[in-house]
């Protein structure tokens, strides 16, 4: 019998402590978030960019808010003038008469609520991605699939570059760094690895060359969101990229003005 009367207690123990809780997270006043990336693709003309502009929102908001009715334009060292135009209410600027020129300096700015951030960039040229590498038994298991890109490093510079490998299949798309330190004007490749990629499938893999300041940035971004720790871990420090608030400077800007040429290879999974 009591151990009855002490299972009963338990269950209405267990019963009681499924009441809802509301946290009380702290919020702030939404920050411009700038997304510009100008990406000029080999072997392309260059002149359709895009722009995003969105806001930061709490925790435990649905979507991403778009920054809507801003002013965005880029002038190059020639002084043309590149206005962004928004489609609809999207957060998107778009333009479809850029000009791209290897290490040509651009000056990007964005008026929105009455505030102007700018930013400086230059556009890097990158190395041509030569040929693609595969295996099949790749990783810790043994069954993950391994690409290697490869591409000539130039002799002499100092080259910093960016990787986005995106596959077609229902994963995240996956981001990488990297710079020529120890291996200037050598083959190098970029390393890509997935365990669910299978021959058939298909992976779009895009080298950028970025500045060291750019490089910098991604890769502190990427160790910050790479990171598993615990509730009780101290929470990552907000990055800041080269966009800043000249109207406000402490309600500045989160995100990135970036130029880059693009090498791109769209890779199939072989057998």
């Amino acid at each position: 019998m009591k151990k009855h009367v002490f299972l009963v207690l338990i269950t209405l123990a267990l019963v009681s402590c499924e009441d809802v809780i509301d946290v009380d997270v702290p919020t702030s006043d939404p920050r411009l978030v700038i997304e510009a990336s100008i990406n000029w693709v080999k072997g392309t003309p260059g002149n359709n960019q895009v722009i995003t502009l969105t806001t930061t929102a709490p925790y435990f908001n649905d979507g991403v808010p778009p920054a809507n009715n801003a002013q965005v334009s880029i002038i190059d060292q020639h002084n043309n003038v590149f206005d962004f135009v928004e489609d609809g209410e999207t957060g998107k600027y778009y333009n479809s008469n850029f000009i791209t020129e290897i290490n040509g300096v651009y000056n990007l700015t964005v008026i929105y609520k009455n505030e102007t951030y700018t930013a400086t960039e230059t556009l890097l040229p990158v190395a041509e991605i030569e040929y693609v590498e595969q295996n099949l038994e790749g990783g810790i298991s043994g069954e993950d699939t391994e690409i290697k890109a490869y591409f000539t490093d130039p002799v002499d510079e100092e080259n910093y570059y960016f990787f986005e490998y995106i596959p077609n299949i229902p994963v995240l798309a996956t981001l990488d760094t990297n710079k020529d330190e120890f291996v200037n004007g050598n083959l190098i490749f970029g390393f890509y690895v997935e365990e669910e990629l299978k021959p058939g499938d298909e992976v779009l893999i895009r080298s950028n060359g970025v500045s060291k300041q750019f490089y910098e940035f991604m890769y502190i971004l990427l160790q910050q969101t790479g990171s598993s720790g615990g509730p009780f871990e101290t929470q990552p420090a907000t990055v800041k990229g080269n966009c800043m608030n000249i109207s406000n400077p402490d309600n500045y800007p989160l995100g990135y003005f970036r130029l880059s040429e693009v090498s791109e290879v769209n890779y199939v999974v072989q057998e």
